[in-house]
Protein backbone atom coordinates (compact mmCIF):
# COMPACT_ATOMS: atom_id res chain seq x y z
CA UNK A 1 0.00 0.00 0.00
CA UNK A 2 2.93 2.31 0.69
CA UNK A 3 4.53 1.67 -2.69
CA UNK A 4 5.16 4.96 -4.43
CA UNK A 5 2.82 5.71 -7.30
CA UNK A 6 5.72 7.18 -9.27
CA UNK A 7 7.40 3.79 -9.46
CA UNK A 8 4.42 2.63 -11.48
CA UNK A 9 4.54 5.76 -13.70
CA UNK A 10 7.69 5.62 -15.79
CA UNK A 11 7.24 9.06 -17.35
CA UNK A 12 10.75 10.61 -17.40
CA UNK A 13 9.27 14.08 -16.77
CA UNK A 14 7.42 12.92 -13.67
CA UNK A 15 3.96 13.56 -15.14
CA UNK A 16 1.07 11.67 -13.59
CA UNK A 17 -2.71 11.86 -13.67
CA UNK A 18 -4.51 13.53 -10.80
CA UNK A 19 -5.50 10.22 -9.19
CA UNK A 20 -1.88 9.11 -9.12
CA UNK A 21 -0.85 12.40 -7.52
CA UNK A 22 -3.48 11.91 -4.82
CA UNK A 23 -2.27 8.36 -4.18
CA UNK A 24 1.29 9.63 -3.96
CA UNK A 25 0.26 12.34 -1.49
CA UNK A 26 -1.63 9.78 0.58
CA UNK A 27 1.40 7.47 0.70
CA UNK A 28 3.76 10.29 1.70
CA UNK A 29 1.40 11.49 4.42
CA UNK A 30 0.94 7.96 5.71
CA UNK A 31 4.68 7.40 5.89
CA UNK A 32 5.13 10.67 7.75
CA UNK A 33 2.35 9.84 10.21
CA UNK A 34 3.82 6.37 10.83
CA UNK A 35 7.25 7.87 11.52
CA UNK A 36 5.74 10.38 13.95
CA UNK A 37 3.77 7.60 15.69
CA UNK A 38 6.89 5.43 16.05
CA UNK A 39 8.84 8.27 17.64
CA UNK A 40 5.81 9.14 19.78
CA UNK A 41 5.66 5.55 21.08
CA UNK A 42 9.35 5.68 21.99
CA UNK A 43 8.78 9.04 23.70
CA UNK A 44 5.93 7.56 25.75
CA UNK A 45 8.34 4.94 27.03
CA UNK A 46 10.70 7.72 28.18
CA UNK A 47 7.92 10.10 29.16
CA UNK A 48 9.16 11.01 32.65
CA UNK A 49 12.69 11.77 31.47
CA UNK A 50 11.33 14.01 28.69
CA UNK A 51 8.99 15.77 31.15
CA UNK A 52 11.92 16.55 33.46
CA UNK A 53 13.95 17.76 30.47
CA UNK A 54 11.18 20.16 29.39
CA UNK A 55 10.15 21.48 32.79
CA UNK A 56 13.57 21.38 34.46
CA UNK A 57 14.87 24.79 33.27
CA UNK A 58 11.59 26.49 34.20
CA UNK A 59 11.54 24.91 37.65
CA UNK A 60 15.15 25.98 38.19
CA UNK A 61 14.25 29.52 37.16
CA UNK A 62 10.96 30.11 38.98
CA UNK A 63 10.30 26.97 41.01
CA UNK A 64 9.73 27.12 44.74
CA UNK A 65 12.34 25.51 47.00
CA UNK A 66 11.57 22.05 48.31
CA UNK A 67 9.16 21.66 51.22
CA UNK A 68 7.75 25.14 50.59
CA UNK A 69 4.64 26.50 48.92
CA UNK A 70 4.09 29.56 46.70
CA UNK A 71 2.07 31.12 49.55
CA UNK A 72 4.87 31.14 52.14
CA UNK A 73 5.49 34.86 51.71
CA UNK A 74 8.90 34.66 50.02
CA UNK A 75 10.62 37.88 48.90
CA UNK A 76 10.62 36.67 45.30
CA UNK A 77 7.59 35.02 43.66
CA UNK A 78 7.88 31.37 42.74
CA UNK A 79 5.63 28.85 41.03
CA UNK A 80 4.70 25.19 41.14
CA UNK A 81 3.76 22.94 38.21
CA UNK A 82 0.68 20.91 39.04
CA UNK A 83 -1.39 18.17 37.41
CA UNK A 84 -5.08 18.89 37.87
CA UNK A 85 -7.40 15.88 37.74
CA UNK A 86 -7.11 12.12 37.74
CA UNK A 87 -6.59 11.82 33.97
CA UNK A 88 -4.25 14.81 33.74
CA UNK A 89 -1.00 12.78 33.89
CA UNK A 90 -2.19 10.53 31.05
CA UNK A 91 -3.30 13.49 28.90
CA UNK A 92 -0.02 15.28 29.56
CA UNK A 93 1.92 12.17 28.59
CA UNK A 94 0.12 12.03 25.23
CA UNK A 95 0.68 15.73 24.50
CA UNK A 96 4.33 15.65 25.44
CA UNK A 97 5.02 12.45 23.52
CA UNK A 98 3.27 13.72 20.39
CA UNK A 99 5.23 16.99 20.50
CA UNK A 100 8.45 15.01 20.82
CA UNK A 101 7.42 12.87 17.85
CA UNK A 102 6.75 15.91 15.66
CA UNK A 103 10.10 17.49 16.48
CA UNK A 104 12.26 14.36 16.45
CA UNK A 105 10.71 13.01 13.23
CA UNK A 106 11.06 16.33 11.38
CA UNK A 107 13.97 15.08 9.18
CA UNK A 108 11.79 12.26 7.88
CA UNK A 109 8.59 14.20 7.14
CA UNK A 110 10.57 17.06 5.61
CA UNK A 111 12.19 14.52 3.30
CA UNK A 112 8.78 13.12 2.39
CA UNK A 113 7.67 16.64 1.47
CA UNK A 114 10.71 17.02 -0.79
CA UNK A 115 10.18 13.56 -2.32
CA UNK A 116 6.62 14.50 -3.26
CA UNK A 117 7.67 17.77 -4.92
CA UNK A 118 10.99 16.73 -6.51
CA UNK A 119 9.73 14.66 -9.52
CA UNK A 120 7.79 17.67 -10.78
CA UNK A 121 10.90 19.86 -10.81
CA UNK A 122 13.56 20.28 -13.45
CA UNK A 123 16.96 18.71 -12.96
CA UNK A 124 18.60 22.01 -12.02
CA UNK A 125 15.83 22.66 -9.49
CA UNK A 126 16.04 19.28 -7.74
CA UNK A 127 19.39 20.06 -6.15
CA UNK A 128 17.90 23.25 -4.75
CA UNK A 129 14.87 21.37 -3.46
CA UNK A 130 17.15 18.82 -1.82
CA UNK A 131 18.77 21.67 0.09
CA UNK A 132 15.34 22.26 1.63
CA UNK A 133 15.89 19.10 3.65
CA UNK A 134 19.58 19.73 4.32
CA UNK A 135 19.05 23.27 5.59
CA UNK A 136 15.41 23.03 6.69
CA UNK A 137 16.03 20.44 9.41
CA UNK A 138 18.77 22.43 11.23
CA UNK A 139 16.71 25.61 10.96
CA UNK A 140 13.61 23.93 12.37
CA UNK A 141 15.54 22.30 15.19
CA UNK A 142 17.38 25.56 15.84
CA UNK A 143 14.10 27.43 16.20
CA UNK A 144 12.75 24.73 18.50
CA UNK A 145 15.86 24.89 20.66
CA UNK A 146 15.63 28.70 20.83
CA UNK A 147 12.08 28.38 22.14
CA UNK A 148 13.28 25.90 24.73
CA UNK A 149 16.19 28.18 25.71
CA UNK A 150 14.13 31.36 26.15
CA UNK A 151 11.31 29.67 28.06
CA UNK A 152 12.94 30.01 31.52
CA UNK A 153 13.68 33.70 30.91
CA UNK A 154 10.12 34.25 29.75
CA UNK A 155 8.69 32.40 32.75
CA UNK A 156 10.88 34.39 35.12
CA UNK A 157 9.77 37.70 33.61
CA UNK A 158 6.09 36.78 33.84
CA UNK A 159 6.25 35.32 37.35
CA UNK A 160 8.08 38.43 38.49
CA UNK A 161 4.90 40.43 37.82
CA UNK A 162 3.02 38.47 40.50
CA UNK A 163 2.12 40.45 43.66
CA UNK A 164 3.84 39.19 46.80
CA UNK A 165 0.60 37.97 48.40
CA UNK A 166 -0.39 35.85 45.39
CA UNK A 167 0.51 32.27 44.53
CA UNK A 168 1.51 30.85 41.14
CA UNK A 169 0.35 27.41 40.11
CA UNK A 170 1.19 26.24 36.58
CA UNK A 171 -1.23 23.55 35.35
CA UNK A 172 1.00 21.08 33.53
CA UNK A 173 -1.34 20.70 30.54
CA UNK A 174 -1.51 24.48 29.99
CA UNK A 175 2.24 24.75 30.44
CA UNK A 176 2.89 22.04 27.84
CA UNK A 177 0.45 23.72 25.44
CA UNK A 178 2.58 26.87 25.66
CA UNK A 179 5.77 24.87 25.15
CA UNK A 180 4.30 23.08 22.11
CA UNK A 181 3.12 26.31 20.51
CA UNK A 182 6.43 28.04 21.10
CA UNK A 183 8.43 25.12 19.68
CA UNK A 184 6.28 24.86 16.56
CA UNK A 185 6.04 28.61 15.98
CA UNK A 186 9.77 29.17 16.44
CA UNK A 187 10.64 26.12 14.32
CA UNK A 188 8.43 26.96 11.33
CA UNK A 189 9.25 30.67 11.51
CA UNK A 190 12.90 29.86 10.93
CA UNK A 191 11.93 28.27 7.59
CA UNK A 192 10.84 31.62 6.07
CA UNK A 193 14.34 32.73 4.93
CA UNK A 194 14.94 29.31 3.40
CA UNK A 195 11.71 29.62 1.41
CA UNK A 196 12.82 32.99 0.02
CA UNK A 197 16.19 31.54 -1.04
CA UNK A 198 14.54 28.59 -2.78
CA UNK A 199 12.19 30.91 -4.68
CA UNK A 200 15.20 32.96 -5.78
CA UNK A 201 17.16 29.92 -6.92
CA UNK A 202 14.10 28.72 -8.80
CA UNK A 203 13.90 32.04 -10.68
CA UNK A 204 10.64 33.19 -9.08
CA UNK A 205 12.03 36.12 -7.05
CA UNK A 206 15.06 38.33 -7.52
CA UNK A 207 17.30 39.54 -4.73
CA UNK A 208 16.41 43.18 -5.40
CA UNK A 209 12.72 42.37 -5.16
CA UNK A 210 13.21 40.59 -1.84
CA UNK A 211 15.34 43.47 -0.53
CA UNK A 212 12.69 46.01 -1.54
CA UNK A 213 10.28 44.32 0.87
CA UNK A 214 12.48 44.83 3.94
CA UNK A 215 10.25 47.43 5.62
CA UNK A 216 7.13 45.30 5.22
CA UNK A 217 9.02 42.14 6.18
CA UNK A 218 10.37 43.64 9.41
CA UNK A 219 6.94 45.00 10.30
CA UNK A 220 5.25 41.72 9.37
CA UNK A 221 7.75 39.64 11.36
CA UNK A 222 7.23 41.87 14.40
CA UNK A 223 3.44 41.61 14.18
CA UNK A 224 3.63 37.87 13.60
CA UNK A 225 5.91 37.43 16.62
CA UNK A 226 3.53 39.41 18.80
CA UNK A 227 0.54 37.31 17.71
CA UNK A 228 2.26 33.91 17.51
CA UNK A 229 3.99 33.89 20.89
CA UNK A 230 1.56 32.40 23.40
CA UNK A 231 2.83 34.46 26.34
CA UNK A 232 2.51 37.80 24.52
CA UNK A 233 5.26 39.52 26.50
CA UNK A 234 7.69 41.86 24.67
CA UNK A 235 10.72 39.80 25.70
CA UNK A 236 9.56 36.60 24.03
CA UNK A 237 8.33 38.56 21.02
CA UNK A 238 11.74 40.19 20.60
CA UNK A 239 13.58 36.90 21.05
CA UNK A 240 11.51 35.45 18.21
CA UNK A 241 11.53 38.46 15.89
CA UNK A 242 15.24 39.31 16.10
CA UNK A 243 16.62 35.97 14.78
CA UNK A 244 14.04 35.86 11.96
CA UNK A 245 14.94 39.40 10.88
CA UNK A 246 18.64 38.47 10.87
CA UNK A 247 17.91 35.32 8.89
CA UNK A 248 15.83 37.37 6.46
CA UNK A 249 18.71 39.74 5.70
CA UNK A 250 21.02 36.74 5.43
CA UNK A 251 18.63 35.27 2.85
CA UNK A 252 18.66 38.62 0.99
CA UNK A 253 22.46 38.50 0.83
CA UNK A 254 22.38 34.97 -0.59
CA UNK A 255 19.75 35.98 -3.17
CA UNK A 256 21.79 39.00 -4.31
CA UNK A 257 24.93 36.87 -4.60
CA UNK A 258 23.05 34.28 -6.64
CA UNK A 259 21.65 36.99 -8.94
CA UNK A 260 25.13 38.39 -9.52
CA UNK A 261 26.48 34.92 -10.26
CA UNK A 262 23.63 34.26 -12.68
CA UNK A 263 24.16 37.64 -14.36
CA UNK A 264 27.86 36.97 -14.94
CA UNK A 265 26.94 33.77 -16.75
CA UNK A 266 24.43 35.61 -18.99
CA UNK A 267 26.00 36.84 -22.29
CA UNK A 268 23.23 39.46 -22.73
CA UNK A 269 23.63 40.99 -19.24
CA UNK A 270 24.61 44.42 -20.65
CA UNK A 271 21.45 44.76 -22.76
CA UNK A 272 18.38 46.63 -21.63
CA UNK A 273 15.10 44.79 -21.18
CA UNK A 274 13.68 46.28 -24.41
CA UNK A 275 16.90 45.94 -26.42
CA UNK A 276 17.35 43.06 -28.82
CA UNK A 277 20.57 41.08 -28.76
CA UNK A 278 22.87 41.30 -31.78
CA UNK A 279 22.56 38.62 -34.43
CA UNK A 280 25.58 37.08 -36.11
CA UNK A 281 24.78 37.45 -39.84
CA UNK A 282 28.16 36.17 -41.09
CA UNK A 283 27.54 33.60 -43.85
CA UNK A 284 28.60 30.13 -42.94
CA UNK A 285 30.06 27.60 -45.33
CA UNK A 286 27.70 24.99 -46.66
CA UNK A 287 28.90 21.45 -46.28
CA UNK A 288 28.70 18.64 -48.78
CA UNK A 289 25.22 17.98 -50.12
CA UNK A 290 23.98 14.51 -49.38
CA UNK A 291 21.88 12.84 -52.06
CA UNK A 292 18.35 12.02 -51.01
CA UNK A 293 16.51 9.20 -52.74
CA UNK A 294 12.83 9.50 -53.43
CA UNK A 295 10.78 7.03 -51.43
CA UNK A 296 7.87 7.03 -53.89
CA UNK A 297 7.48 7.54 -57.62
CA UNK A 298 6.16 10.86 -58.86
CA UNK A 299 2.59 11.11 -60.12
CA UNK A 300 2.26 10.28 -63.77
CA UNK A 301 5.55 8.36 -64.15
CA UNK A 302 5.26 4.82 -65.54
CA UNK A 303 6.15 1.87 -63.39
CA UNK A 304 8.68 -0.85 -64.20
CA UNK A 305 6.14 -2.81 -66.29
CA UNK A 306 5.28 0.25 -68.39
CA UNK A 307 1.91 0.89 -66.82
CA UNK A 308 1.02 4.26 -65.44
CA UNK A 309 1.04 3.25 -61.75
CA UNK A 310 2.24 6.64 -60.70
CA UNK A 311 -1.10 8.37 -61.23
CA UNK A 312 -2.15 8.46 -57.62
CA UNK A 313 -2.65 12.18 -57.21
CA UNK A 314 -0.57 14.69 -55.33
CA UNK A 315 -2.33 13.95 -52.06
CA UNK A 316 -0.85 10.46 -52.04
CA UNK A 317 2.67 11.80 -52.43
CA UNK A 318 2.39 14.61 -49.90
Amino acid sequence: MLKSARKQQMDPEGRMPLAAHLRELRNRLLKSVLAILVVTAIAMWQYKAIAHFVTGPVIDAVGCPKNTLPTDGKPHPCAEITANGLLAPFTIMLKLSLTTGLVAASPFWLYQLWAFLAPGLHKHEKKYALSFVGAGVPLFLGGAYLAYAVLPTTAGALVGLTPSDWANLFPADDFLDIVTRMVMVFGFSFELPLLLVLLNFGGVLTGKRVLSWWRFMVLGITIFSAVATPTGDPLTMSLLAAPIVLLYFGAVAICLFNDRRRQRANPDRDLADDEASELDLTPAEVGAIEPVESSRILPGEPGEDGTDRGRRGYDDVT
